[in-house]
């Protein structure tokens, strides 16, 4: 009850068909959400993951960052922080609530709090309050 109050303040509307996770990471990471049932691929071949190796471009993680942000069917979109380091300037610069960004850790590379988008935001909110 008290989500569906804060979700009519904040203007969230549901959607009846349920929203997805996206996902951009390394294999390990995608294979591991995939397996658990969170990919999609639509009929135009769209789909809610990118998997990044050290052959992957930071313009096609810009891209599909860009991209999942805008669909209106992604809900959470799940983050290696690694991965997350190369386009921090466009987490720096999202705004947006839904959807909401989430740094994760990957097995191969510790997670860094220090660098975490959602830690970062909190410090800010905190300076600009006191």
């Amino acid at each position: 009850v008290q989500t569906s109050i804060m979700a009519k303040k904040l203007k969230i509307k549901a959607r009846e068909d349920g929203s997805y996770l996206a996902v951009i990471g390394d294999e390990d990471t995608v294979t591991g959400f995939l397996l658990a049932g969170v990919g999609n691929v639509d009929f135009k071949r769209n789909s809610n993951f990118l998997v990044v190796d050290s052959k992957t471009r930071q313009s096609d993680i810009e891209s599909a960052f860009k991209g999942f942000v805008k669909r209106d069917d992604i809900a959470i979109l799940l983050i290696n922080q690694h991965v997350a380091e190369d386009i921090r300037h466009l987490l720096d610069d999202y705004e947006q609530l839904i959807p909401t960004i989430l740094e994760i850790p990957s097995r191969d590379k510790p997670f860094d709090v220090s660098k975490d988008f959602i830690i970062s935001r909190i410090d800010r909110m905190l300076q600009n309050t006191g």
